[in-house]
């Protein structure tokens, strides 16, 4: 790790007394919009005294890390037309909003968004009303806010959304603003290790700003109370060289922030000018500056209220001040804090900013809330993508071979990656390898990582500084920089253990969120590209890891958001998988969820009938199925790789012992497709689903994951009573594959029982069949009980030609 280069601060000039003057006044400005916002509802600048019918009925909102982050945005204005930054801010601090859209009203830019939230004193009031207000915005960066992609409803990810738009943007500067309270989860904690994969040649930089106010909601923070040199400790373990500003003087405070935030930026152009002055050089990981905050919470609030302290303390945190309708004595003392702001010298008769003021922030596409960054579809460009049936595998018999779907796809993406070397990375939490994309190297320089490295390394260790495959044992942080780079107008694509895909539950949803925000009420937020989530290391492949390692409940996670950005596609095979990659990748303003097994497993279809099939979503496999040109006996539906298998493997017992059964098989790719058209846009209609199931037939529906969820989708149908769903039921330990699908009932065995069960005919004269399949049961799990694996008939069984 290289120490930062030796700083010459001959840029550096001090503001002089004007400027601070300046700046004061201007942070004084978003600060009496931070708490104007809280509390006014009419009479916006106080040109009369203030009533209590002025006051807000519900007051809902955030003061106590405003003033703070207002601080730190003001200070960064400053440099950012100093030096001519590109620089974009990320509020971390649980509903920090008012920060950032004071700011942004101040800048003119949320008046050019929202041209009724005008520079005015009408235009005020409306931008102070709607906040936290029914029909208004909420109390986080929401996307409704200029300026934002992170919207902190749930703290942990700011840091790592930084990271994320930092990556690949080698003129960007985000800075950070990270809570204490934040700072307390463990997304956040692991975030602070992504300094040792940020390169200083073709990355931009982070600058994280811990701001220590003291205070969560009722108790203090554990940052905000360790011993000074614990907390510089702390830090430099991680790897950054921390500066600090601590006091509650404002007149101080600014000279301060001056000095030191001026020294971060001097340094982080530094410690790129030395790499970037030797490209040809392999960069050694540098230590990048971080910047420690301190301040009151609550910083320039009433210092007591009813003698209790109030400005540095925990009261401070949410509303100041409860009951200024029902306290008269409280209803003063919020005028006198919003008066001592001295709002009548900031701004003018028509209630806009003064000129002065109007002159101090960066102007058009400077300003931080109108960075194109933070709205990063505008700079998205699409991928280039190789054409993915130059990697298909060649079927030219339905179940004959077996293939690992992942390794065929690691080749596709391999080749996406070569062609795209600045706008599309690959995450995955240590799993890569293991999830049989390893494929994917030759293309990528391999894996990304800027910490030290060992002569071994270089013997199947695939790490490079250079390198575009994102590795960490931390689901959070790779989720967050993958977030942080799509959302920052870049491509990207995740693969984890499905098990482990859980960790990241309450980032999809806030993301999920996000999007349906921006899609569906944000015509200025331009489209983004996909989050892609490819869903590996499948509940019915665990044989080693067991029972832990069993559960497949993230789609029923994924089916509670709204249809307008959920995808969710289970490709039977390596060529299905390809065809729905390309379209996923393809995409934009979506969560596609792919689900497909590791492991080497038989294949179905060629190209161009798999192309076919994935586009319609769901369909008939003709080679499985006996009841052209009749009505069906039986539906055999399937949905996921190895659940397909088994229900081929149970047509193939059906036919062989029951030879006049007519048979439809249904292959379901898309999930959605199984919802009503009414109700997601990929559902079927009423009569193409009853053509496909029929309308009283029994239909045997073997699922990947929970049975319950194929009848959350199916219940509205005409033959949903028919639909017998087999799926995981929490049954697993140490078993070959074939025993926990014998265990689970999703096997070839337990599925033709249940034909023989459904089709009336059948109950008496396949009676000898159904015995036979029972010992078949019970020969199968002894088998794996004395040799710890599958009979070999049953390990290598093919699709009867």
């Amino acid at each position: 790790m290289s120490a930062a280069p030796s700083l010459q601060l001959t840029e550096f000039a001090p503001p002089t007394a004007d400027e601070l003057r300046l700046m004061d006044a201007y942070w004084r400005a978003c600060n009496y919009l931070c708490a104007g916002m809280l509390y006014l509802r009419e009479n916006p600048l106080l040109r009369e005294p203030l009533k209590p019918e002025h006051i807000k009925n519900r007051l809902l909102g955030h003061w106590g890390s405003d003033p703070g982050q207002s601080f730190t945005w003001v200070h960064l204005n400053r440099l950012i037309k100093k030096y001519s930054l590109d620089l974009i801010y990320i509020s971390g601090p649980g509903h920090g909003a008012p920060a950032t859209l004071s700011n942004s009203y101040l800048e003119g830019v949320y008046s050019e968004v929202y041209p009724d939230k005008s520079q005015d004193i009408a235009g005020m009031q409306k931008f102070f009303k709607q906040f936290s207000f029914p029909g208004g915005i909420g109390s986080h960066c929401t996307p409704e806010t200029p300026g934002s992609i992170h919207e902190g409803g749930e703290l942990g990810y700011s840091l790592s959304h930084g990271f994320g738009a930092a990556f690949d943007n080698p003129d960007l500067i985000v800075a950070v603003v990270v809570g204490d309270g934040e700072a307390e989860t463990g997304p956040l904690a692991t975030s602070w290790h992504a300094n040792k994969f940020l390169n200083p040649i073709h990355d931009g930089a982070v600058l994280p700003i811990l701001h220590l106010n003291g205070y969560k909601i009722a108790n203090p923070t554990i940052l905000a109370r360790i011993p000074p040199e614990e907390l510089n400790m702390l830090f430099r373990g991680y790897g950054w060289i921390p500066y600090v500003v601590e006091g509650d003087d404002p007149a101080v405070m600014h000279q301060k922030m001056a000095e030191v935030m001026e020294h971060c930026i001097l340094e982080i152009r530094a410690i790129q000018a030395a790499a970037r002055a030797n490209p040809d050089v392999t960069p050694e990981r540098p230590r990048w500056p971080m910047l420690i905050l301190r301040t009151p919470k609550g910083w320039t609030c009433p210092k007591e209220i009813d003698g209790h302290k109030l400005e540095g303390s925990w009261r401070a945190h949410q509303m100041p001040i409860l009951d200024p309708v029902t306290n008269p004595a409280h209803l003063a003392l919020v005028e006198q804090w919003l008066r001592s702001y001295k709002p009548e010298e900031l701004f003018d008769e028509s209630g806009a900013l003064i000129p002065e003021l109007q002159a101090l922030p960066p102007t058009g596409a400077s300003r931080i809330s109108a960075n194109p960054h933070a709205n990063g579809g505008l700079l998205m460009k699409p991928l280039e993508l190789p054409n993915f049936s130059d990697f298909a595998v060649d079927v030219k018999q339905p179940g004959q071979i077996q293939v690992s779907s992942t390794a065929t796809l690691a080749t596709f993406l391999c080749e996406a990656m070569r062609r795209n070397m600045t706008s599309f990375r690959v995450f995955g939490p240590d799993e890569t390898a293991s999830n049989k994309l390893d494929g994917i190297y030759p293309g990528s320089h391999g894996k990304t990582w800027m910490a030290s490295t060992l002569p071994s390394d270089a013997d199947g260790g695939f790490l490079s500084t250079d390198g575009r495959v994102m590795e960490m044992l931390s689901e959070h942080t790779l989720e967050g920089w993958f977030e942080g780079y799509v959302l920052t107008g870049r491509h990207g694509f995740f693969s984890t253990y499905e098990a482990f895909v859980h960790i990241i539950d309450s980032m999809f949803n806030q993301h999920a969120k996000w999007l349906e925000k921006s899609k569906l009420e944000l015509r200025w937020r331009a489209p983004i590209s996909s989050i892609n989530i490819l869903i590996t290391s499948l509940v019915w492949r665990q044989d080693h890891n067991g029972f832990t390692h069993q559960d497949p409940g993230f789609l029923d996670v994924v089916t509670n958001k709204s249809p307008e950005v959920t995808r969710i596609y289970l490709p039977p095979d390596a060529n299905c998988l390809l065809s729905v990659a390309d379209h996923c990748l393809r995409s934009t303003n979506y969560v596609n969820v792919i689900v497909a097994d590791k492991a080497e497993h038989l294949q179905y279809l060629d190209m161009p009938t798999a192309i076919d099939h994935c586009t319609k979503g769901i369909g008939i496999w003709d080679f499985a199925s006996s009841d052209a040109g009749h009505d069906p006996d039986v539906v055999m539906a399937c949905a996921g790789d190895i659940p397909t298998s088994e229900s081929l493997a149970a047509v193939a017992i059906l036919r062989e012992h029951c030879k006049d059964l007519k048979i439809r098989f249904v292959n379901v790719v898309d999930l959605f497709r199984l919802m009503p058209e009414k109700e997601h846009p990929h559902g079927l209609s009423d009569s193409e689903f009853d053509s496909l199931f029929t309308v009283d037939k029994p239909v045997i529906f073997n699922f990947h994951a929970y049975a319950s969820l194929i009848h959350k989708l199916t219940y509205r149908r005409k033959n949903h009573d028919n639909i017998h769903v087999r799926g995981y039921k929490e049954k697993g330990n140490i078993n070959t594959p074939l025993e926990l699908a014998i265990l689970n009932q999703v096997d070839r065995f337990n599925q033709a029982i249940d034909v023989i069960d459904r089709v009336p005919r059948l109950q008496a004269t396949a009676a000898h069949t159904k015995e036979w399949l029972k010992d078949q049961i019970i020969e199968a799990i002894n088998y794996a009980h004395e040799n710890g694996i599958d009979s070999p008939e049953h390990r290598n069984w093919k699709w009867p030609l």
